[in-house]
């Protein structure tokens, strides 16, 4: 049997990202291959460097600060050479707001240790950050794949994404996971926006927020969230 007919995707290409949202996981879930742009210049609000997670207010953004100034332009730099800026405690601010979101969620005291233990180490690089917390995040969701990293900018593909998606050879979704993306997202494109337990539900469930908000509410059990029924 060849690798088309193990996956639904033979190759995927992402943007890097900080606790990505669901759908940049589903992605994950079902592709043979997998690399992460490292050679692309830094994109501002994007989720390169935020995520969003459900806190009793909403939906709350949490941004990390880069570097700026000097004589560089930060939007000419590769991404895996952004510095993050660390002037503001900005790593204490993020865990006590995904605590005081997860707290009471039935698997936050099971992975918080491996995750903030990440953010505490205060990485200098925003690639590195984000590379860290995603394969932490790939194995705790109990996904078995190897994350790879682009040597050169590869050319868009396609930002036109259709509902014929499963069974490509590769897929291209760097400018479709953004928070600015105006498209379908690819859990609607793939009828893959099933409802989970949240903590606050006042405004109904939340669709594509950060993996951490699927991890902290379904432990173990996010694969089954992830994966692209056969």
């Amino acid at each position: 049997m060849n690798k088309i007919n193990l996956y639904r995707w033979n190759r995927c290409l992402l943007t890097t990202a900080y606790f990505p949202p669901i759908d940049f996981f589903v992605a994950l879930a079902n592709s043979n291959e997998i690399f992460i742009e490292s050679k692309e210049n830094f994109q501002k609000q994007s989720y390169r460097n935020r995520t969003n997670i459900l806190s009793a207010n909403g939906v709350l953004s949490l941004s990390i600060p880069i570097k700026r100034g000097g004589e560089l332009n930060t939007h000419k730099i590769a991404i895996n050479q952004i510095e993050i800026d660390y002037s503001v405690d900005w790593v204490i601010q993020h865990k006590r707001a995904i605590e005081a979101a997860y707290m009471n969620s039935p698997f936050f005291i099971y992975y918080k240790d491996d995750i903030f233990s990440i953010l505490d180490k205060k990485i200098a690089k925003l690639f590195d950050l984000n590379s860290a917390l995603i394969e932490k995040l790939v194995f705790l969701c109990g996904i078995n794949k190897k994350l790879s990293y682009t040597e050169n900018f590869e050319n868009y593909i396609s930002n036109n994404p259709t509902r014929e998606l499963v069974g490509r050879e590769q897929i291209d979704l760097r400018g479709i996971i953004h928070p600015k993306y105006n498209g379908e997202s690819l859990l609607r494109l793939l009828n893959m926006e099933k409802p989970y337990w949240q903590v606050f539900t006042k405004q109904g469930f939340i669709t594509n927020l950060s993996i951490l908000d699927l991890l902290f509410n379904e432990g173990p059990n996010s694969i089954s969230f992830l994966m692209l029924e056969s």
